[in-house]
């Protein structure tokens, strides 16, 4: 697969913003890999909610919030991404990045060795458009799953998972992260209404 495809050329695109400056706002990250596709603007936010920069209270929701735009906009063929400024200014300390990424490289590593591109039929433009939507509307549900520990842990997996198959061209990937994610919907749904 072509380089900048992988799982570990977007954490490397990470480690250099980190390396570069002190703090890395959502604008910083929207602007190092936006240029590659909604996959990854869905992929990166996500998996950085799953390391354990989404312990930080509120981290999750603002990643939600960002998600849900990015999600609608890709729906109406939006190249250039717009955030309101409170959601691209919102900044972490380049440390923390830098810890993240070396948390998740392991997992870059494994990933790169066992997806890429196969099934394309299941990779197309209208198929990335049901993982929008269903991102957009997993991205709903983090902020009030905040509130039960590690419960909006769940929906940002899946919404992980979206953005790993697109990035990767994966249709097998995609299959099975189009499955998780109507399961997480459900599951927070139901998280939602019992809780």
């Amino acid at each position: 697969m072509p380089s900048d495809q992988s799982v570990n050329a977007l954490l490397d695109t990470l480690s250099r913003r980190a390396d570069r400056d002190r703090e890395v706002s959502v604008a910083d990250v929207i602007s190092d890999i936006g240029d590659r596709g909604i996959g990854p603007l869905l992929f990166v936010p996500a998996l950085l909610v799953l390391s354990p920069l989404g312990a930080i209270p509120v981290v999750p929701s603002l990643f939600a919030v960002a998600l849900f735009l990015i999600a609608v906009q890709s729906l109406f063929g939006e190249r250039r991404i717009w955030l309101p400024q409170v959601v691209r200014e919102r900044a972490v300390e380049e440390d923390s990045i830098r810890q993240a990424t070396k948390r998740l490289r392991p997992w870059a590593d494994r990933l790169d060795r066992l997806f890429g591109p196969r099934l394309k039929a299941l990779t197309t433009r209208p198929v990335q458009k049901a993982a929008a939507v269903l991102a957009a509307l997993l991205c709903l549900s983090v902020p009030p799953l905040e509130l039960v520990p590690f419960a909006a842990l769940v929906p940002m997996l899946a919404i992980a998972l979206l953005g790993l198959a697109i990035t990767l061209n994966d249709g097998i990937l995609m299959a099975v992260a189009l499955t998780g994610a109507g399961v997480a919907l459900i599951g927070s749904v139901w998280l939602l209404i019992s809780g």
